[in-house]
């Protein structure tokens, strides 16, 4: 019996131990003092100024308004940003002068060509008129040109084929040139090249202010 007693000391004993021990080797792995979690820093995305040009309040000319988009390194996402904030329309009191309910499909660059394809909305939901079929165009070449230099003609096409018109009265079987003339500011014009202007300004297509031209919404 007493050495029952003895046996069970002792393991009592050894638990007692073995729990000192490992509460000093718990102690001596744990770090000092309390974890600190450095937040994250906050990582900025750069941005880039572009001019884009919109109807004036009359849908007679086009208007530079400046508008910040995120900055790319594949120049082919910076001219679909551009677009898309053409299609995303003015932020101002300016007019749109792409129906809000185009998609822009795929853009690529050949040389000093864009060719940007849209989905059928921008035949489909477009008011149609000279004047205001004039500058949905030359608001894209011309936003286009201005931010990119290279930039010299745009081709549209529409679900992946050729546009030949929008709604009947521009040409679009053809590349169309650059051409400022519809715009009302010369401000953003500094820094492009006057051949820019000169080489498209015989065979630009010219419209009349009807009442049938009306700014797309």
């Amino acid at each position: 019996m007493k050495d029952h007693y003895l046996l069970i000391s002792f393991i009592i004993i050894l638990l007692v131990f073995g729990l000192l021990l490992a509460r000093k080797v718990l102690q001596e792995q744990a770090p000092e003092g309390p974890i600190v979690i450095e937040p994250s820093p906050d990582v900025s995305v750069s941005q880039r100024e572009v001019l884009l040009y919109f109807g004036d309040p009359g849908g007679v000319y086009l208007v530079a308004e400046r508008r910040n988009i995120a900055d790319c390194e594949i120049e082919e996402e910076c001219l679909r940003s551009t677009v898309q904030a053409l299609i995303d329309g003015p932020s101002g009191n300016l007019v749109p002068v792409l129906p809000r309910q185009t998609l822009l499909r795929q853009i690529s660059v050949e040389s000093d060509l864009v060719l940007v394809d849209f989905s059928k909305d921008l035949v489909n939901s477009h008011p149609g008129g000279s004047l205001s079929e004039l500058l949905t165009v030359y608001s894209l070449v011309d936003s286009l040109a201005v931010n990119f230099p290279y930039v010299r003609q745009l081709r549209i096409l529409v679900d992946g084929k050729p546009l030949e018109t929008i709604k009947g009265h521009v040409d679009l079987r053809s590349p169309v040139g650059a051409d400022f003339r519809y715009t009302r500011s010369s401000e953003p014009l500094n820094s492009l090249p006057l051949q820019l202007f000169e080489e498209n300004a015989e065979r630009a297509p010219t419209a009349e202010p009807t009442s049938e031209n009306q700014p797309p919404r």
